[in-house]
């Protein structure tokens, strides 16, 4: 049975995640769950066979006008990111999910084996070695759920590999960052919550050595522990999210990860505003870097969090295909290149409208234009007559862009973000045909 509140129409989202009440500075949110236009339960049921196949289609265009209920976000997220394919069965879906599960506890029990803060309800926040490997004596750590224990290692005359020195190092700033997300939120309040944030982000910083943890990915696994209760679940919709985005995370000594998609917001605003680019590049701000947080965290700086998550459900539907999103058959990350080939033989039926409009605009696949890029070039093109007339110098950006913190609107926002993308096809197909002529 649906909560009573569904029945009202226009129940704000908020009320779905509680603020701590000395928090009053918190942005409000603008999203509200409306009976007719967000994806509710009785809907979502109603697009499974009786085998449990789903028919995407029927709810990519719900998710798109009105969001999606939280009383069932965390599973619709699932299939969102590729956990699941809509064509399999209930049966199967549940194989699935009872191996990955096994999976995940495999991998954490090797972290645990290596340091035995994973699991243990505490969260590291002091370094538990020296940058060549050697232990510190009584790190300093909080305590969250677990009577005190003996956690210094064994003594050995064997040196701590590469690896895994570079994992022990990460496990304090895990910790710092844990303490510092979504603070202002009930639910965090919990110790066994910010423990087993902290244990997933360990456990994703073994497996995923090419990048490790970051300060940002926080902010981008804290929904998933809020949204689904077992925590091996959290974690793989979290590995799904980090496919698409680890790349923003990749850093190395000539390049930041983010540097592609912010050459391509540059790109797209010389195109739709190109006046706003050249002032921009005049004050020393062609390389856009003062949009990077927006990208790294997905502008959950700049919305409430009921709104942000709004947003990300309206952007995956949008930009849905289920070939780029296969479900592998062993658990593991995918590679760049196992991100399939854009509309070859597919019905765009099965894809969200954003890659619809790329897919018939023949976008070629080797340089796919997320749809983040376009929400970023959106609030630029928004504020482009502020920027324009007010901004002296990059401190003055960075500010005005600030100024959307708590007044953006994520729905206004994918809507520009669409009305950019026709722009920007329109102009990218009458350049490639003037080339070619």
């Amino acid at each position: 049975m649906l909560p009573s509140m569904w029945k009202d129409s226009g129940v704000p989202a908020d009320e779905f995640y509680q603020v701590r009440p000395e928090c009053t500075d918190v942005p409000k949110t603008k999203f509200k769950i409306r009976n007719g236009k967000t994806l509710s339960a009785r809907r979502w049921r109603a697009a499974f066979s009786p085998e449990g196949y789903l028919e995407m289609a029927t709810v990519l265009g719900r998710i798109q006008r009105g969001g999606i209920h939280p009383s069932i976000r965390g599973e619709v997220w699932e299939f969102l990111l590729g956990c699941y394919d809509p064509k399999s069965s209930f049966d199967e879906r549940e194989q699935i999910r009872q191996k990955r599960r096994i999976q995940y506890m495999r991998w954490k029990q090797e972290c645990k084996e290596m340091d035995a803060h994973v699991g243990s309800g505490i969260i590291v926040t002091a370094p538990l070695i020296t940058e060549d490997g050697r232990p510190i004596n009584d790190p300093l750590v909080l305590q969250q759920s677990a009577p005190s224990q003996n956690f210094n290692a064994p003594s050995s005359d064997q040196p701590l590999e590469k690896p895994v020195i570079d994992w022990k190092l990460t496990l304090h700033q895990i910790g710092l960052d844990v303490l510092r997300t979504d603070r202002t939120l009930v639910f965090y309040e919990s110790k066994e919550n910010l423990s087993k944030l902290w244990d997933i982000l360990a456990v994703y910083a073994w497996i995923d050595k090419d990048v490790g943890y970051c300060q940002g990915m926080s902010d981008l696994c804290s929904p998933m522990i809020i949204l689904l209760d077992d925590e091996a679940d959290s974690f793989w919709v979290f590995e799904r999210l980090m496919r698409r985005l680890r790349g923003n995370f990749r850093c190395t000594e000539r390049s930041v990860g983010v540097e592609n998609q912010l050459q391509t917001l540059a790109s797209i605003t010389q195109v739709v505003d190109p006046k706003l680019h050249q002032h921009l590049d005049a004050l020393g701000g062609g390389d856009y870097l003062f949009a990077f947080r927006m990208f790294m965290v997905l502008f959950r700086r700049e919305l409430s969090f009921g709104d942000s998550l709004y947003l990300w459900e309206m952007m995956w539907a949008l930009e849905y295909d289920p070939d780029i999103f296969s479900v592998y058959e062993e658990p593991g990350f995918a590679s760049e290149k196992a991100e399939g080939s854009k509309g070859k033989g597919k019905s765009t039926r099965q894809l969200g409208k954003f890659e619809r409009e790329n897919v018939r605009s023949g976008v070629p696949a080797e340089g796919p234009l997320p749809i983040s890029v376009f929400l970023v070039a959106s609030v630029l093109k928004d504020k482009s007559a502020k920027l324009m007339t007010e901004a002296r110098g990059i401190d003055d950006v960075v500010k005005i862009l600030n100024d959307i913190t708590g007044n953006l609107d994520a729905k206004k926002a994918c809507s520009g973000a669409m009305k950019l993308q026709k722009k920007y096809l329109k102009k990218f197909l009458e350049l490639n045909e003037e080339v070619t002529i």
